[in-house]
């Protein structure tokens, strides 16, 4: 179980703003966090890994004390039982497949290296560098990396979105093959509506640093009319932008201030409410 009770202080997109969350996770959940960009989403996943430092309140996860500001308690990230992976996967560049994954685990786990290379389909990939590889391929590795460290709680931060719809549905199946078969508590930060219905057990919903929303994906998604396009041509003109979108199927194209689209880019995961004028 994770216990999560903590406040801190942020710079998000319309200044500053105050982390303030107070939620619990069971042991073996898959959980989503969901919100706009700024909510706090990857902070919190900073948070939870020790990365950034809360200013006030308390971290539990399965019983142990990972972050107390009144006992003066702040596990170093290396001492937490958890793996992260990041949106730019984070491979070592000069260590092939395998190195990567045998840096990571501790000594005398070959056999566990042997076993993730094979249910993530990457012994055939083993002596290659990820400079070699594709992006669904190298997600893989990152994924497979996180997990050699045996971790009790792993992190994914949009790990799926610069990748195409195809590999992106067969990399859920495999998030929820890992998650299952090594018994992990999952927390995924996701723009994507269908992919937190098909692979969370409950997704909470973050607004400006605070918790807005908690319960089961369809309940909860299915009463927001906000939903997630995929960024598939982007044409700029003097002062606006025309942006196209994949939005479940369908083919959107909407107008932009040139400023705001001068930071999108090709198979980005934006959320948009589809109530709204645009």
């Amino acid at each position: 179980m994770i216990v999560l009770q903590i406040q801190k202080k942020l710079h998000g997109p319309e200044g500053e703003m105050v982390l303030n969350l107070d939620l619990t996770i069971a042991k073996n959940q898959l959980v989503a966090l969901y919100g706009a960009s700024g909510a706090g989403k990857t902070s919190t996943l900073r948070i939870l890994a020790g990365l950034m430092r809360p200013d006030v309140g308390k971290i539990l996860v399965n019983d142990e004390v990972w972050f107390d500001s009144q006992e003066g308690i702040n596990l170093k990230p290396q001492k937490r039982k958890l793996g992260f992976v990041f949106q730019d996967y984070a491979l070592f560049p000069h260590m092939t497949v395998q190195e990567n994954l045998e840096f990571a685990a501790a000594k005398g786990q070959l056999k566990h290296v042997q076993e993730l290379l094979e249910i993530m389909e990457l012994a055939r990939l083993a002596d290659q560098r990820p400079g070699s590889l594709s992006g669904g391929q190298q997600q893989r590795v990152a994924l497979a990396r996180a997990l050699a460290q045996r971790p009790k709680v792993l992190l994914l931060d949009e790990p799926l979105s610069a990748l195409d719809r195809k590999i992106r549905l067969r990399l859920q199946d495999y998030l929820w093959e890992v998650h299952r078969k090594f018994e992990l508590t999952t927390i995924i930060v996701s723009h994507d509506s269908h992919e937190i219905t098909k692979l969370a057990d409950a997704v909470f919903v973050l607004k400006n640093g605070k918790l807005t929303a908690t319960g089961a994906p369809v309940e909860i998604l299915s009463n927001s009319s906000d939903s997630t396009g995929i960024v598939i041509a982007i044409e700029k003109a003097e002062n606006t932008a025309t942006v196209t979108l994949e939005v479940e199927g369908q083919i959107l194209k909407i107008s932009l201030p040139a400023s705001r689209a001068s930071n999108l880019r090709l198979g980005q995961v934006l959320t948009i409410n589809l109530n709204t004028p645009t």
